[in-house]
């Protein structure tokens, strides 16, 4: 079977507090939303300490227009998927020209050519390189984005899979947009980059393994105003459900036990638990619906302390996290709901040895 061989994120220049971030909220959206005093508390309430931004502070003060911010996705994403894909080179022990398939994950920018090409062509790898663009997943693309490339590594077992997820969320910050998704949005999101190596079958890890099983992939109907985007001639206007938490508690404790039961498990059987953090809520939602002892979601707590949201790359920060602190040898559970409203779920047997 495939298997994660190594994993590289990126810790931005531009690391803020949160302290920070919410003085600066509060001197821009005080003279017209009415409602910030009320609401200023979101900041606090995140438990988030700092966030990652891959401009500086002061920038998102600045009056800019969609196309500046989207120049300046398309300039910074490459510059950092360059130098996370450098590292995870080094750590998985390849050659560039050894990859064979790059997956490109975001729904913060637009870019055509697409960025995997641009990373391509800036890195010199291989030109013959399959390509699969993955874009409007959000939150659940980087477990997509996993589970697409354990699939291609199925269907050809020599394969070498770069897998990069990129959101540069501060970049769609919309400055004259006084509503109140764009006001909690500024509390929760920032920007991350990390890239993935995956390798087929016919390839033996270095140490360790983290052995993909299966995956599962659902869209809930009647749920499309949950979670997303609205395009507007200014940029991304953000969309999110305060019932998102609600959603979470009804749907996720039948999902993943279903989704175990088709391999013979139980929710008892995980010892790693790789989820997407999304908010303080909905760790609390996860941590209500599936009642499994002990602190479990530890590792994608203290990224979210560290970090924020950073949509579809989180899930891989927390990835890092296991891989670079340690793991249970057992099943471990990878798990991401997006826009669709949507889960997304990877199984994995990760073992020391």
């Amino acid at each position: 079977m495939s298997f994660v061989a190594a994993v590289a994120k990126i810790d931005l220049p531009h690391k803020v507090s949160q302290q920070e971030v919410k003085h600066q909220a509060l001197e821009m959206f005080e003279a017209d939303f009415p409602q910030v005093h009320r609401l200023i508390q979101a900041f606090d309430n995140t438990e988030i300490i700092s966030r990652n931004f891959v401009k500086p502070l002061h920038y998102y003060k600045e009056a800019t227009t969609f196309e500046q911010r989207n120049d300046e996705y398309i300039k910074c994403a490459l510059l950092y998927s360059i130098q996370a894909i450098a590292q995870v080179i080094v750590k998985a022990g390849i050659d560039k020209f050894d990859i064979t398939d790059i997956i490109f994950v975001s729904t913060t920018g637009l870019s055509t050519p697409g960025l995997d090409a641009r990373i391509i062509n800036a890195m010199q790898l291989n030109p013959h390189i399959n390509r699969m663009p993955l874009w409007g997943l959000g939150c659940a693309g980087g477990v997509s984005g996993m589970a697409k490339a354990h699939a291609v590594a199925k269907a050809n077992p020599d394969a070498v899979i770069l897998l990069v997820a990129v959101e540069l969320c501060s970049l769609t910050l919309i400055k004259n947009d006084y509503s109140k998704s764009n006001f909690i949005g500024s509390s929760l999101f920032s920007d991350g980059i990390a890239a993935c190596i995956i390798k087929g079958k016919h390839h033996k890890p270095t140490s360790g393994k983290v052995q993909f099983i299966t995956a599962s992939s659902k869209l809930y109907y009647d749920s499309l105003d949950v979670m997303g985007w609205q395009f507007q001639d200014n940029g991304f206007k953000v969309v999110f459900s305060k019932d998102i938490p609600t959603f979470i508690n009804e749907h996720i404790t039948g999902d993943i036990d279903a989704f175990l039961s088709s391999q013979g498990l139980i929710m008892a059987d995980i010892k790693n638990f790789i989820f997407h953090p999304g908010g303080k809520k909905v760790l609390e939602a996860y941590t209500d619906a599936l009642r499994v002892s002990g602190d479990f979601l530890k590792n994608t707590r203290e990224t979210m302390n560290s970090y924020g949201n950073m949509s579809s790359a989180t899930v891989l920060y927390v990835l890092d996290k296991f891989m670079s602190n340690g793991y249970e040898n057992g099943y471990g559970l990878m798990l991401a709901m997006g826009p669709g409203f949507s889960s997304e779920m990877v199984l994995f047997k990760m073992t020391n040895v």
